[in-house]
């Protein structure tokens, strides 16, 4: 029972059932699932379906954070990914066409691949400091999307790319199978294989691995190449599911949801140990904080400020100190202030 009440992740876990505990207030049915036309409804389903691109980008992020770096430049990519893919779309014949959709869909992957590949090697290559470089692709990304777009919203009229962001197959939401998917093959990658070993060590100290004959920078770049491609997916996930790509508002802020998340699911920014399962709770954290924000009729002015301070809340309880002086425990492994004191006095003597 100690053991579980020592868990990192129990204090997030209380606070998404109280978030859902209120919604169940103040919305009749929240909890309930159902089918209709062959597909699931319902409120959970909504949180997660919607919730997709930001868990997906904070898979991402968690790797990247895992090495000790950062990347903010995710909602760019996020953009730049959407306004290709719906420009080449737009550009089709017959925007019902399979191949021609499947084309965009990898160009714009591929772009964003690249984008990644890039930021790690500012990174590695370059040794650039990580929220510099990312920081360049943050801005100057954002006006690139602006370039693909030409400064307009473009939409577009496609069922088989509607079906990426807003479709269903096999009665569940589709973007909620990609990302299942995501999540499989990479704790595959990173949990059954000595991949996630080597994330950690080159986040605990890159010239340690560099000298234990770990290619460090091989494995910067790797990682930053897999974010940008998470990136690039839940951008089409957003553009698909409104059919249009706003170069300007799409994933805005995205970003610091996915750090949010990261840090509220026991990842620390100073590199090293993470958690996928910690990540994914945290962005339904934040996806079900949003949800409740409009079920309890939260002042739009206001949400921004009622979501700080509620992730600030969660990120307080999970830290040892903030609980050791606020409900007087101490830390696990830490020594008793008698016995403390006792050594201080044998020193002295």
């Amino acid at each position: 029972m100690n053991r579980l009440a020592r868990h990192r992740l129990l204090w997030p876990v209380l606070v998404l059932v109280l978030l859902l505990a209120t919604n169940v207030v103040f919305t009749d049915g929240f909890l309930s699932v159902q089918m209709k036309d062959g597909h699931l409804y319902g409120s959970l389903i909504d949180i997660i379906r919607f919730g997709a691109p930001l868990i997906l980008v904070a898979v991402g992020m968690t790797l990247v954070i895992a090495t000790g770096g950062i990347d903010l430049s995710v909602g760019s990519v996020v953009a730049i990914s959407g306004a290709l893919a719906c420009l080449r779309i737009s550009e089709l014949d017959d925007q019902s066409a399979v191949g021609g959709v499947l084309a965009a869909i990898g160009l714009a992957l591929v772009l964003s691949l690249v984008l990644g590949v890039w930021n790690g090697f500012l990174v590695a290559g370059i040794g650039i400091q990580p929220i510099i470089a990312t920081l360049i692709l943050m801005v100057a990304g954002r006006g690139l999307a602006q370039l693909v777009t030409d400064g307009q919203i473009i939409t577009v009229n496609s069922v088989p790319y509607k079906l990426v962001g807003g479709g269903y197959w096999l009665t569940v939401p589709f973007c909620i199978l990609v990302v299942l998917v995501v999540l499989a093959v990479t704790a595959f990658l990173t949990r059954r294989l000595a991949l996630g070993l080597l994330i950690e060590s080159v986040g605990g100290n890159a010239e340690a691995s560099r000298l234990a004959g770990i290619r460090s920078r091989g494995l910067t770049i790797v990682v930053y190449a897999f974010c940008g491609l998470c990136a690039g997916i839940a951008g089409l996930m957003i553009s698909s599911n409104v059919s249009s790509a706003d170069g300007n508002n799409a994933g805005l802020w995205i970003e610091l949801d996915a750090i949010l998340a990261v840090v509220i699911g026991g990842t620390s920014l100073a590199g090293g140990r993470f958690s996928l399962g910690g990540t994914v709770l945290g962005a339904l954290i934040i996806q079900t904080l949003t949800t409740t924000i409009y079920s309890i009729g939260v002042p739009p002015e206001t949400t921004l400020l009622f979501k700080a301070l509620v992730v600030t809340l969660v990120c307080l309880l999970q830290s040892p100190t903030f609980r050791e002086k606020v409900f007087h425990r101490p830390r696990r492994g830490a020594p008793p202030a008698s016995a403390d004191a006792d050594t201080k006095v044998r020193i002295t003597v």
